[in-house]
């Protein structure tokens, strides 16, 4: 073994570690809880006192059998065509399988689907926009979902279909001060039943999406699920020899997406304070006619990198500017402490001020409003423009507008955060990653950007022989479009560091290795 290892996916070189043993590549063992949980902030104003579960892909027992409920991923970035307004994207419902019918998928009506802005950093939020839904049955003499060939969204072959309102609340200290409707009764896009029903989805994509008021958009409805990395953790680890790693394990599932393209302006403070944190949360209408929040999410992969079983719900439950109480959890990641143990690769000293940056308060330079409350949430400088060409690894490989500043749809988050716990931005070099760099569909290039969701014709079960293997195993090398450009972690002006928050484990597991060693065993010829 030489003391110098190349690494394909960055261009450059890690020098050997002590003993002679070279830095290794290591691949994600992500797991059922991996995918995007996240816990962002709690509601505001008459949502302050409702209990919340976890949420994210299934990764909570409370939430898990309530998909309609469970968030799964937040997005919020400049519109890379349209660089003057921002666009806000959530997900619901993981794993949807594009041919589960004949009840297909579709937002709860006893719900409120709620989007916080904080504009001044205070871990409050100023603006919130809500979502709520309505079902529609033109018959219910029938099983299907649609009686024909559907090709409109006002088609009378659609035999369910949802409309929807967004209405938009101003707060000051939690209190509602003021309530506009700025959208009313607007159809959402239908399930992707299949080429047969619905031989044109793009027309009902298109159809879709609406304009608003002021130069904004709204778009809700099915969606491929934008979040790409590799689950394959269950079967003992990757397969145990590493067979099973490389795979988009989202691949073929859909989500349901609300997405709403607003004026910057209308988000920031001001052009001199242009930082804005994002946050989700549902709400679920009780037995008494009250409302419980039972998701959360900023962040992806908040709620099982940073916080342990035992105080999941209590984060949950918390408020956003009350997020310092969990700093412990954040200086002491466990992430880092458990790769040291089982793979020998040291970990950051304590107490890790960099993650506390970006968990908490944002990055200096970057991303962190002047006066800032420490409090979990997505936060987006709209004054840095949208790149035309974004690299994968964002801010950590120069690219200022990608994650952790906001998060657009083509952001690895899962490589991104690994590298960021093990200490890359504080001096330790290092390649990890799952081996999944891109989303399997491709993103759209106006507004909504999601890709169309996969149909019934063509889904993980319908491949042929019902396998679901869609999709070749690869080795476990990330490729990267270009080397890191002003990398320079050991100063303190650096503005690429990267959310703990965003990690890529389920503390879920609990002492279960969550990574696994990638080696170039082949080329060192090691056994």
């Amino acid at each position: 073994m030489t003391a110098t290892t190349s690494t394909r996916r960055t261009g450059r070189t890690t020098k050997a570690g002590k003993g002679g043993k070279a830095r290794r590549t290591v691949a994600v063992l992500a797991c059922g809880s991996l995918v995007t949980a996240g816990v962002a902030g709690a509601a505001a104003g008459p949502l302050a006192n409702r209990s919340a579960q976890a949420s994210s892909h299934r990764e909570a027992p409370q939430i898990s059998g309530q998909p309609e409920y469970d968030t799964t991923d937040v997005y919020a970035y400049q519109s890379p065509d349209k660089p003057d307004t921002t666009t806000l994207t959530v997900n619901w419902w993981p794993f949807a399988e594009p041919a589960g019918g004949p009840n297909f998928y579709k937002f709860a009506a006893d719900a409120q689907y709620d989007v916080h802005v904080d504009s001044d950093g205070d871990g409050q939020g100023d603006l919130v926009y809500r979502w709520t839904f309505k079902d529609h049955y033109r018959s219910g003499d029938t099983f299907l979902y649609n009686t024909g060939q559907v090709t409109s969204l006002d088609d009378k072959d659609l035999n369910f279909y949802q409309t929807y309102d967004i209405d938009l609340l101003r707060l000051k200290d939690q209190k509602v001060v003021s309530s506009t409707k700025i959208a009313n009764d607007l159809v959402a896009a239908p399930s992707n039943v299949g080429k047969a029903s619905m031989p044109d989805y793009q027309k009902l994509r298109d159809q879709a999406v609406r304009p608003l008021a002021g130069g904004a958009q709204s778009f809700a409805g099915q969606a491929d699920d934008p979040f790409f990395l590799d689950l394959r953790a269950f079967d003992l680890l990757y397969g145990g020899d590493l067979s099973e790693v490389g795979r988009d394990t989202l691949k073929g599932y859909n989500v349901q997406s609300v997405a709403l393209q607003v004026p910057t302006s209308t988000l920031r403070q001001s052009a001199a304070q242009p930082v804005i944190g994002v946050w989700s949360t549902t709400q679920r209408k009780n037995a008494s006619g009250g409302w419980s929040q039972v998701s959360r999410l900023g962040n992806p992969l908040v709620n099982e990198l940073v916080v342990p079983l035992k105080d999941k719900d209590r984060f949950n439950a918390s408020a956003p500017w009350n997020d310092a109480q969990f700093l412990k959890y954040v200086t002491d990641p466990e992430l880092a402490r458990l790769i040291e143990k089982i793979y020998g690769i040291k970990a950051p000293a304590l107490p890790r001020k960099d993650l506390v940056q970006a968990f908490l308060t944002g990055i200096p330079k970057l991303n962190q409003p002047p006066n800032v409350r420490p409090a979990e949430a997505l936060r987006l400088n709209t004054a840095i423009a949208p790149t035309a060409q974004p690299k994968r690894l964002g801010a950590l490989d120069g690219d200022n507008a990608g994650y952790p500043n906001g998060r657009r749809l083509t952001d690895d988050v899962v490589d991104i955060s690994l590298q960021a716990v093990m200490g890359e931005l504080v001096g330790q070099k290092n390649d990890l990653g799952d081996a999944v760099d891109a989303n399997d569909r491709a993103f759209g290039k106006t507004f909504p950007y999601l890709a169309l969701p996969a149909s019934g014709s063509e889904g993980p079960l319908a491949k042929k022989g019902g396998s679901g293997t869609s999709g070749q195993d690869q080795g476990a090398v990330n490729q990267s479009s270009g080397s890191r450009t002003g990398l320079r972690p050991q100063d303190d002006d650096t503005v690429l560091i990267v959310s703990a928050s965003a990690g890529a484990a389920g503390l879920a597991l609990a002492g279960l290795g969550l990574l696994w060693l990638r080696a170039n065993r082949r080329r060192h010829g090691e056994r």
